[in-house]
């Protein structure tokens, strides 16, 4: 079984067009199934009012598909932001008779030239997708984790959570550490775009049935674990800039950092080796990417990317 995760991004609403509408609050999930291969599609509804919104559409995403309808501000920022995650595959859809000239110069300094061209032609666009999920396989191991974007009470269940495995696999019957709660917690149930699943790997999206905590106690952002990670409330950060971001970055500053589905606010400490405080802890790992944003920038309000100085 395969299974892509893609971020959606220019026009809204696209998803409807090649897939099945999931859940929705600031970002909107598209599902796509074909055998046992699958595609998931998650759509900034908060954007462009939320950086938050792009940031979660794009982080767990190893595929982005443009729908391009305006050329404007609000495009470039989402180009610059998928850049900044690395996404390095991806397609374009030109819909009002915009053309590949006119994209190829916006993105002559990003790693897009794998990216394809569409026309607006639905049917072929979820062929394509299909198609790349087949392509992916996923391999099991023995440790995972998994990062939440949603959650909530089933009567007779329980709590129940929404997110992505990014990393490993986990298993029915595993009992997982919730951080940054540090709580053990038992997988009750696992379920892959709502079919029963012993097991899943990394890229797969699952819908959990949690024992020994409430929904309540829960958070997006928050990380389902049997592997050895860090919890991080101050970091100093090894900085990727990009180059449309040419304000500087000062002691007291507010920054945003993200990482997998956790989005916080974080001080700037030491501008000069870029050390910040964090509002509360990010649960990563030694190699983990950072997104890093300014909302008070303007636009683009995307900084760039970092890595943990250790």
């Amino acid at each position: 079984m395969g299974n892509i995760n893609v971020a959606l991004l220019g026009e809204k609403g696209y998803g409807k067009e090649i897939g099945k509408k999931g859940t929705e609050s600031d970002i909107t999930f598209y599902n796509l199934k074909r055998g046992s291969d699958t595609v998931t599609m998650m759509e900034p509804l908060g954007y462009p009012d939320k950086l938050s919104s792009l940031f979660y559409s794009i982080s767990l995403a190893d595929f982005a598909v443009f729908v391009v309808s305006d050329i404007d501000a609000y495009f470039g920022e989402q180009l610059i932001a998928a850049a900044s995650a690395g996404i390095e595959k991806g397609a374009f859809i030109l819909k009002n008779y915009h053309t590949p000239d006119e994209i190829k110069p916006l993105i002559r300094d990003m790693p897009f030239e794998n990216y394809k061209f569409f026309e607006d032609d639905p049917i072929k666009i979820r062929e394509f997708l299909l198609e790349m999920a087949g392509n992916r396989k996923s391999t099991e191991k023995d440790r995972g984790s998994v990062a939440i974007d949603h959650f909530f009470n089933v009567k007779g269940v329980g709590a129940v959570v929404l997110g992505t495995v990014v990393s490993g696999s986990i298993r029915k019957h595993d009992d997982l550490d919730l951080l940054p709660l540090n709580r053990k917690v038992h997988v009750r149930s696992i379920q892959k775009h709502d079919d029963d699943f012993d097991v899943a790997s990394e890229g797969d999206r699952v819908g959990l049935a949690l024992k020994n905590v409430e929904s309540d106690e829960i958070r997006r952002g928050d990380v389902l674990t049997s592997e050895e990670l860090l919890t991080v409330n101050e970091m100093k950060i090894k900085l990727f800039k990009n180059k449309y971001w040419n304000k500087e970055i000062k002691e007291g500053m507010i920054l945003h950092i993200g990482h997998w589905m956790q989005f916080a606010p974080a001080r700037v400490e030491n501008a000069g080796e870029l050390t910040l405080a964090l509002d509360r802890p990010i649960i990563c790992n030694e190699n983990s990417r950072f997104f890093i944003g300014h909302l008070d920038s303007g636009i683009p309000r995307v900084i760039g990317s970092g890595s943990l100085i250790l």
